[in-house]
């Protein structure tokens, strides 16, 4: 399964959890929780993702393991937060795809206008 099939099957599942009981799906509890809660999770895991990869630095590498779990943690949540506002993970990639032939300096500057 190549990288796009897999966000897009993740994306089904999550899609699938809004009509789910929270007592029996952690993504519907966090959809019944609201955005904040949604936001919450992805600012913890964000903040896990700086602390693992200080972590492998530190270590000469010996933590790569923790900053792809973590990472990937932050996409999960990430993809609920999405989800929850109803967009997709697609229009994430095509916005990634119009950067590819732009610096990031101008990229950046473009967003002030």
């Amino acid at each position: 399964m190549n990288a796009t099939d897999t966000l897009s099957q993740l994306e089904a599942t999550l899609e699938a959890r809004k009509s789910a009981t929270p007592e029996k799906s952690y993504v519907a509890s966090l959809y019944g929780k609201g955005l904040n809660r949604i936001l919450e999770k992805v600012g913890e895991e964000a903040v896990e993702v700086v602390l693992a990869a200080k972590e492998a630095e530190s270590t000469g590498g010996n933590s790569h393991k923790a900053v792809v779990s973590e990472t990937a943690d932050l996409w999960f949540h990430s993809m609920v937060m999405l989800c929850h506002l109803g967009l997709s993970h697609r229009e994430v990639l095509a916005e990634l795809e119009k950067r590819f032939n732009m610096s990031g300096h101008e990229e950046k500057s473009s967003r002030k206008q």
